[in-house]
């Protein structure tokens, strides 16, 4: 895919899922260091849910309270646990994480299946629901901002729980602790990745623990695993129960993550990882502070640390900070993964990547990115002061993407397993409308925040749409400037345009092999040379994760086999940031005319600046968005590894 300013492909962040092994001993080790690192990575954002999310639902300053009564304390945690086994565990863990796109999951792994199996299916339908899903990933970049601020607040608030007189500090401590967060995420994460996962079995096995013991203190509440609580707190209190569903969503958050990190870690770790360990522990966590509610009301201040006892409030507040620093990790990592792979599609503007790790997967850093979410955690941490404040916000980012990744997921399921109607249209039914209920409860609390998310998806997904439709433009404007290439090469040949051939080689950079690139017909027609051997080079994202070796080179003599002229195809993944130098290494065995000296290639890029035209074809406001847009495209020549000495960047304008 083509970049309308440098006329060349975008890029993603590189990673290289661990293969899920088989057989016995050595492997069986591999198979749990793969589920610990998972623990570590996946689970932080729903596994810190229990800090607040009671809390949230209690909360006197809600404006739609749920009063504290027996029955609606086992009503409450009943819709809490019956929320995350029919959204987390059937629409995620045993629905969606089987739609994978060659291993890959999350909500940009949909589209590409939607666009690929749906076109089969109506050209309408597919385009409907493609857009939903670029807004369904344009609210997750609401979500990570909002991630970390509601995670790390609600962690330091345990401080006024432990010493009241420390409530003035909780503001400034979760913002140094969210500075020096973003700041040493250019170092990259390797050397703390491989503490994240014990640290977070700590976690689960304190909070789980502490559950327990909440539990056997008052078994009673063990009665709310019955559906019949829920159903009788939904139905016979609606006016409560609704919404109360605003924050009874809270527990489910992060959910889109065990999805999105599938490629990573595999789908059978992440199943295991949630069955077997994450799972029990919240819901004994949140088990444990309903007991302790109905022990005593006045509880609801912070279930989630009074449930602790006095000796081991400090270090839970110490190991809460550190949890909730790698739920932020997390989200942080999925946003750059995301904008990578929006921009591998098309909707974003190629951006400048760095890999951090040459041994960990996912290990990328998008500087751009990283600063817009430190700026924006900031200022939601000092706008909303509280994580219950933020509560109100964070919601309605969670409750759309699920939504959308549900009717994607079942759009994909009939498209391409041939999924039986009726089951489809069962399945659909149920958990749309569960997922449906809590997008309307979270409506409710627009005017108290939820208009926040809503904001940035819209910000995001016109970004975003408006990219896609002005790279259209452009590359419609490129191939009528550009000419065709096989008249060019004739052209040449016949000796039309009078040029000097110099030694050595040179690689021009091309979106494919119907046009000229714009820097070899400058290069021919103004300063009248070529060189002895040319390579022009276009570079292919596929609609999958990594392309194997095999399949990444295509050459083409474009007709003859003695002019020195080659063209050549280098196919990458969405996953795989392109690198020229090293791609160019692999063509030198099947380059078929003559040695390639590309110790000394000279490497020619197209530089392409924007104007705004008065042709219609996009609305003005757009226009502008889309040149200034442009103007945070990454350097070409950084992006695909050129060496500076050796690149040539020849400039010309188109106006859209």
């Amino acid at each position: 895919m083509s970049d309308p300013r440098h006329g060349a492909a975008s890029g993603g962040g590189q990673t290289s899922r661990p293969p899920e092994s088989h057989g016995p001993s050595g492997h069986d080790t591999v198979r749990l260091a793969v589920v610990v690192g998972a623990l570590g990575v996946v689970f932080g954002d729903i596994g810190t849910s229990p800090i607040y999310t009671l809390q949230t639902v209690f909360n006197p300053s809600d404006p739609h309270p749920v009063p504290v009564s027996t029955q609606n304390v086992y009503g409450v945690v009943s819709l809490v646990f019956w929320s995350v086994m029919i959204i987390v565990t059937v629409t995620y863990v045993l629905l969606a994480m089987r739609a994978d796109n060659d291993g890959e999951g999350g909500i940009m792994a949909l589209i590409t299946l939607v666009r690929r199996w749906g076109s089969r299916r109506g050209r309408r339908a597919t385009a409907v629901l493609a857009a939903l899903g670029v807004f369904g990933a344009s609210l997750f970049f609401g979500d990570s901002m909002i991630t970390p601020a509601i995670s790390v607040l609600s962690a330091v608030e345990g401080l006024k729980v432990v010493e009241p007189s420390l409530e003035s500090a909780v503001v400034p401590v979760t913002a140094v602790i969210i500075v020096l967060l973003f700041l040493v995420q250019r170092r990259g994460t390797a050397a703390v990745g491989r503490i994240f996962g014990p640290v977070m079995i700590a976690w689960f096995v304190v909070i789980g623990a502490c559950g327990v013991v909440g539990v056997v203190d008052h078994p009673a509440i063990l009665r709310a695993l019955s559906p019949t609580y829920a159903l009788g707190f939904l139905i016979g209190h609606f006016g409560t129960a609704f919404f109360a569903l605003a924050a009874v969503v809270l527990s489910v958050t992060g959910a889109e993550a065990l999805y999105a990190d599938m490629g990573h870690f595999g789908r059978r770790a992440i199943t295991r990882g949630w069955m077997f360990l994450v799972l029990p522990a919240c819901m004994l966590s949140y088990f444990g502070q309903g007991a302790l509610i109905l022990a005593d009301s006045r509880n609801i201040s912070s279930p989630f640390f009074l449930l602790v006892p006095h000796w081991g409030r400090w270090p839970m507040v110490l190991l809460a900070t550190a949890a909730t620093v790698i739920a932020s990790q997390a989200v942080i990592t999925g946003a750059y993964s995301v904008t990578s792979q929006a921009a591998q599609l098309g909707y974003l503007p190629r951006l400048r990547i760095a890999h951090t790790s040459e041994s960990t997967i996912g290990q990328i850093y998008v500087p751009w990115i990283n600063w817009l979410l430190m700026v924006s955690v900031l200022t939601l941490v000092f706008a909303f002061r509280s994580s219950t404040a933020l509560a109100f916000a964070f919601g309605m980012a969670v409750t759309g993407t699920i939504t959308i990744t549900t009717l994607l997921f079942f759009y994909v399921a009939r498209a391409k397993w041939g999924t039986p109607k009726w089951l489809i249209a069962v399945g659909a039914s149920v958990l749309l409308l569960v997922d449906l209920l809590f997008v309307a409860a979270n409506l409710t609390k627009l005017v108290h925040g939820a208009w926040l998310p809503l904001l940035i998806g819209l910000t995001a997904f016109t970004v975003m749409t408006t990219w896609q439709r002005g790279r259209e433009i452009v590359t419609k404007e490129r191939v009528r400037d550009e000419g065709p290439l096989p008249e060019f090469i004739d052209r040449l040949r016949s000796g039309e345009v009078p040029t000097l051939r110099v030694p050595g080689t040179a690689v021009f950079l091309n979106r494919g092999k119907q046009t000229t690139p714009l820097a070899m017909r400058a290069n021919v027609e103004h300063n009248h040379v070529r060189h002895d051997q040319v390579v022009i080079l276009a570079i292919e994202t596929e609609p999958i994760p990594r392309v194997p070796a095999d399949r990444r080179l295509v050459v083409d003599d474009l007709g003859y086999t003695d002019d020195g002229i080659i063209h050549v195809t280098a196919r990458f993944g969405y996953m795989e940031t392109p690198d020229v130098p090293s791609t160019m290494a692999m063509l030198e065995p099947v380059c078929t005319e003559g040695s390639l000296r590309l110790d000394e290639a000279s490497y020619f890029l197209s530089k392409i600046d924007l104007r705004r035209g008065k042709e219609p074809t996009m609305a003005p406001w757009r226009k502008r968005l889309f040149i200034a847009t442009s103007y945070i495209t990454a350097d070409a020549a950084e992006y695909f590894g050129l060496p500076r000495d050796r690149t040539v960047i020849m400039g010309s304008h188109i106006e859209v």
